[in-house]
Order: C-alpha cells, then structure tokens, then sequence
C-alpha cells in the first residue's frame, strides 16, 4: 500500500487539456470510482470542482497531468488553497494504442497510479523564483536559436555573392563577418544585385546582433534572481547563472527531487543496464539518454569547465581513465 492509499481518503486524477480538465474521484482504500465530472479551465471553474468536492471526505491527494503546461492553472489554484497536489505523468501513447481511450479513463489512471506509485513527484512552484527563471531562460533560449538561425541564413547569403562582395568576408570568422555586414553601406556605383546583397546582409546583421543582446540583457536579469535565491551556486567552480539558472529550474523545491539517485536519472546520467541475451555481460552499461535533457546539458557544461580548469577533476579523471574507463 502506498503513502497515498494509507494517508488519504480519496483521490482525484485529472486529465489536463487546453479549455477544460477532467477530473475522476477515486477511493482512496479501494480504487473505486466515485465520481467524474468535466470542468473548464479557469478559477470559476476550478471554484465549481471544490464545491463538488466538499461533499466527499476532507482527506484528499490530486494527481494531475501537464502540472507544467496544461494543468499549470490548476496546480497554481490548488497549491494556493494549501491542497496536496502530485504530478502523474502522461499515458504512454504506444502502450494504449490498441486499448481503450477518453479523458475519463486518463483521469482515472492518474489517480489509481497515484495510489500504487512508491514514490510521488510534487509540482514545479509555479509561482516565485522558479518561474521566473523557467520564463527567462525560454526566452532567452529562443532569442539565441534565432540569433543562430539569422547568423547562417547571413553566411549563405555571403557565399552566394557576386565574387567581388564576397571577397570583403574571405577569411572572417561568423562573429567577425556579423559586425562587418552591419556596416555595410549601399554605393551608386553598385550593381541591382550588389545593392540588394548589401541591404540584406545588413538587415540580418543588425538583427542578429540586437537578438545577441536581448539574449545577454536576459542573463543579467537570470544572474540577478540567482544571486538573489541561491548565491551560493554561483561560487560552485564551472557554474555561472545559466547552468545555476538551469538546474534551479529543475530542482524548483525542497523534497522535489528525494535522492542523488533520483537527480541522477532526472538528469539522463545514470547509468542504465545493458545486458541481453547473447550480448549479456554482467556489470555493463550504457549511458541514459532520456531525462531532462536542457539539465544534462548544464551538468555537461559543468564538467567540461573543471574538466579543463580544475586541478582536482583532472586528477579525478586521469585516475579513472588509467582504470579503464572511457571519457564518456
């Protein structure tokens, strides 16, 4: 019997979706359904669900899907009304391909795995520091992506010039040829061709590097809420805000992530058996690729800086390189 079955009275899974949500009582002791009911997503219709909730015992456990997305609405409701709130994750769609399908049995199987789980993860705070670093770093991921994006249409729009303008960036690395396209300016001596490149080439640069700024005027605003929360991480060799910022996100509360063990697999760096059959080797294994894969990326980050900086982690990792061990 799990903690959930033993400390509460009944149950409610929720099947998160855009407009509405769709919640199933279960009894807590017996798995049975007592009630569903189709609400919309909104505080006049979460406020509608608690009034159909107070008919049934006080004792109660929400186990909710797309607590991050979806759901977020709800689980900042609830969480503000003090209620206990878990996050389920979402059917895996290839396992009930050929089985059945509505948002009633989604709710359902929210809450009856709530009741069988060992363990139980609570909701990232959707409100405070946490969020606003998630919001922050989102927006600070697109204006880099973009950045990148106007930097290469840049260079494709550089190898495809006339060979004359083209020769004005011959041997310039992407950065330096961003800052020289930007100041580019059009001449009457110019060719139609010539002059539509050189307007181009100066409107991708421009924006390129007013998305560079936006992305750096971001990270300032990401230091400052670390610096603020945890100052602490950012003492940590190989950690600045982003990486600091990245891992906050992730962690968001205390009890949220219960053990390294945990942390290790939510990061996609535990290592995962890999002995079958034929290929059955005892001990061996192989890297995780699942997990949070923007935290695996700080954890890289992490170990790249010490890797080449820190005098203890090469020492640590020439010890184990001369065990055998690979540099994965």
């Amino acid at each position: 019997m799990s903690n959930v079955a033993a400390d509460y009275d009944i149950v409610i899974g929720v099947d998160t979706h855009e407009d509405f949500h769709v919640a199933a009582i279960v009894d807590a002791r017996t798995a049975g359904e007592l009630h569903t009911l189709q609400f919309e997503a909104t505080d006049h219709g979460y406020q509608e669900l608690m009034e159909v909730l107070d008919r049934f015992p006080a004792l109660r456990a929400w186990a909710i899907e797309g607590t991050a997305s979806h759901g977020i609405g709800l689980t900042r409701f609830l969480i503000r009304a003090q209620e206990q709130v878990f996050e389920v994750d979402r059917p895996n769609r290839s396992k009930r391909k050929h089985g059945a399908k509505s948002d009633v049995i989604d709710a359902l199987r929210a809450a009856r795995e709530a009741l069988g789980a060992e363990r139980l993860a609570t909701p990232k705070d959707p409100d405070g520091p946490r969020a606003e670093l998630q919001l922050l770093l989102t927006a600070r991921r697109l204006r880099i992506a973009h950045a990148t994006d106007t930097e290469r249409q840049l260079r494709s729009f550089v190898n495809t010039a006339p060979e004359a303008f083209k020769a004005r960036f011959r041997g310039l690395s992407l950065p330096q040829m961003v800052k020289k396209a930007a100041l580019l300016r059009g001449s009457r001596h110019m060719t139609p061709l010539e002059a539509l490149h050189v307007d181009e080439l100066r409107q991708l640069a421009k924006n390129a590097q007013e998305l560079r700024a936006q992305a750096t005027a971001l990270e300032r605003r990401i230091r400052a809420i670390v610096q603020a929360w945890m100052p602490g991480l950012l003492t940590i060799f190989g950690v600045g805000p982003i990486v600091a910022a990245t891992v906050l996100t992730v962690w968001s509360h205390p009890g949220r992530v219960h053990s390294e063990a945990a942390l290790a697999m939510l990061a996609g760096t535990a290592p995962i058996p890999a002995s079958s059959g034929k290929q059955s080797v005892p001990g061996r294994h192989r890297l995780n690729r699942s997990g949070d894969r923007h935290l695996n990326s700080a954890i890289y980050t992490i170990v790249l800086a010490r890797w080449r900086h820190d005098p203890r982690t090469k020492a640590y990792i020439e010890r184990r390189l001369a065990e055998g061990k690979t540099p994965r």
